[in-house]
Formats: C-alpha cells, structure tokens, sequence
C-alpha cells in the first residue's frame, strides 16, 4: 500500500559526517528543493557569502564545509527555510538574508525579554488577509513583540529597517481582528513647520504627500478597496499632528511616522492623546532631524523621559537591520562614521575606532 499522499512532508535529516567541520542535510520533498535552493543555486551563494561556508547541492542534498559554527548557522538557515516552503509560503531573496540574521544572531541579546525559549528559530511575526510579513532581524523581532505587549512603542533607528512598514503591518492585522475600531495615521506635514493653508484641496489632499509612504505600506497589508472604504467612512483616519490637539483617541491603533520632527510640545501633546483601549506606535530617526537649530526633538527627549515607564517599550535599530538594499546599511554607517567624526573634533568625546 502507498503511503497516504496527505501527510506532511518529514523534516529534514542531518546525515552524520566524520568531520565536524562538514555536513550533509538531505530533503525529503523534492517538490520544494529546487526553491529552497534557488535559482542556480542562488540561496546557497547567499549563504556561502554570509556565513564562509561552501554549500554544494546535489539532488535533494546539500553538503556544507565550513567552520563548525559557521556549519551549524548554515544548518539553521536552511531547515528554517524548508520549514516555510513546507507551509506554502514563498520564498524570495530577502527571507534567505532574514533567516541568515536570525541563525547568527544572539537571541539572548534582544532588545526586549521574551515569553519564548531561547533555542527558538523563528522570528516573530504578523498576518493580514493579503500577505504574512516575518521579521527579518533581531530588532524587527523585538519590535513586533513589543506592540503586542505594550500600550505605546517607540520605534527608534535609520531609514530601511522597516520600522513604518512592520508598524501598519500590525495595525492593519488589528483592524482586521476587531482589536481595534479604527486606525489613524499621523506625522508632521513639513518640516518643523506643518504650514498647510496654501496647498490646494480638501485636508487630505493637502497631507496624502506627507503620509504616502503609510499609504503605500497599507495597500499592500490590505485590498484597495477596504482602504478606500475605510478612508471614506472614518476606519482609517489620515490627520496632521497639529489637528490632534483636544482630542481623545480611544478603541484605536494611532501612528505617528516621522516623529523626530515633533517639537517637546508637539509630543507631549500627542503621546496624551491616548484612550482606553488604544495603542500607539512612534517612529522616527533621530539623525534626520529638520527643526530649526535650537530647538529640541520631542522624539529624542520623550524616548529618554519614558525609558523604564510601564507600559512603554523603546526598539531601537541600527544600521544592521537595514533590510533594503545592502547599500544603503553602507550609507547609513558611513553617515554615522561622520557623524561621530564631527561630533569629536566639537570635543564631544572620541572618534571612533576604526
């Protein structure tokens, strides 16, 4: 009699090699190797890149050399990897570098504690109708542990971690559970200033250019036309920060992107916004700064007021969970290189080292 074709596909086998220095995995469904592999191979150039290993695949095998830790991250790479194509997800190039991050990674250095054990290997992450999104770093994971853990999150770091795209994210799936009534989205409109009377059209049309980059995270958590819907009927509210005052937001998910652009007065204003029953999540990055000199982010000064506040979780990225281009992680730490450079020739401590 054939085996009954339903069950699931068994874990991969780790064949014993006489070196520890080398290791072979074998898969048992052939379905799915050629994608675990890649085009070409070209998941396994990945991993022999980042990790110093060589990967070579033969049939449904792939033998690794390499240092033993280096072997074992390889190890981890690739059953994680299995484990998701087994669940029918897709796989594309930047999961390969996420499952890499989190195989190196040290769990026990997270931003946050955790409820999980610490052999875990997965990362956490969030659903919504059109798609699942899984943190891809540390951070990213200590981020999304954080919204679901407190009231008001603070998401702190360089341009590309994804700090606005996993925050819509997460409060996309809210609105889609019923745990929250409605989302509204804020920022400041212009620099320093928010001075919108002279653009044309309704409030909206006059902040949409500002907030485009939460739109375009939204339309792709949820279909075009719930987000029309919910723009239309009050669900997803778009509002300039300065358009908050007096108010207060209950049985609600709130974003404020941007936020190193608040003035003190402007945050503390917003953070007592909060209801009953909401959430707030803030992001910004503090080397992007466009107030007028002399004045002080509300962003910096709140984050090092409510440090320790129950309640209140800080994230704070850097430029290795960048997960754009590769690039631009480069760019940001060259800025910072500047940065730090600048600020020791003003005699504000030591360059740094090389």
């Amino acid at each position: 009699m054939s085996a009954d074709r339903t069950l699931p596909p068994a874990a991969p086998r780790l064949v014993p090699a006489s070196d520890i220095t080398h290791a072979v995995l074998a898969f048992d469904d052939n379905r799915i190797v050629g994608e675990l592999f890649g085009q070409f191979d070209q998941n396994l150039a990945l991993i022999e890149a980042r990790l110093g290993v060589e990967a070579v695949a033969r049939g449904n095998q792939v033998t690794i050399k390499g240092p033993h830790d280096a072997c074992e991250q390889a190890r981890h790479v690739l059953e994680t990897l299995y484990q998701r194509l087994q669940q029918g997800a897709e796989l594309h190039p930047a999961d390969v570098e996420g499952a890499i991050r989190l195989a190196v990674a040290d769990v026990a250095q997270l931003n946050l504690p955790t409820l999980e054990p610490k052999t875990r290997m997965s990362y956490s992450q969030v659903s919504t109708r059109r798609r699942t999104v899984v943190a891809r770093t540390p951070a990213q994971d200590a981020y999304l542990r954080a919204m679901d853990r407190a009231d008001l999150v603070f998401g702190l770091g360089p341009a590309g971690t994804g700090k606005t795209f996993l925050a819509v994210a997460y409060a996309a799936a809210l609105i889609e559970r019923g745990d929250a009534a409605r989302l509204v989205l804020s920022r400041p409109a212009v620099e320093a200033g928010e001075r919108l009377g002279f653009l044309p059209g309704d409030m909206r049309e006059k902040v949409d250019p500002y907030l485009r980059p939460l739109y375009d995270a939204l339309y792709e958590m949820m279909p075009p036309e719930k987000v029309e819907r919910g723009l239309a009927s009050g669900m997803i509210e778009v509002a300039p920060l300065a358009f908050m005052r007096g108010r207060t937001l209950q049985n609600a998910i709130v974003l404020l992107d941007e936020a190193q652009n608040c003035t003190s007065m402007q945050m503390k204003m917003f953070l007592t916004r909060l209801g009953e029953n909401s959430k707030m999540i803030v992001n910004g990055d503090s080397s992007q700064i466009d107030l007028p000199p002399g004045q002080v982010s509300g962003l910096a000064e709140a984050a090092d007021l409510l440090t320790g506040v129950e309640g209140v979780a800080i994230v704070r990225f850097t430029a290795a969970d960048v997960v754009r281009h590769p690039l631009v992680a480069r760019i940001v730490s060259a800025y910072d290189r500047a940065g730090a450079v600048r600020s020791a020739e003003r005699g504000h401590g030591p360059p740094p080292s090389s």
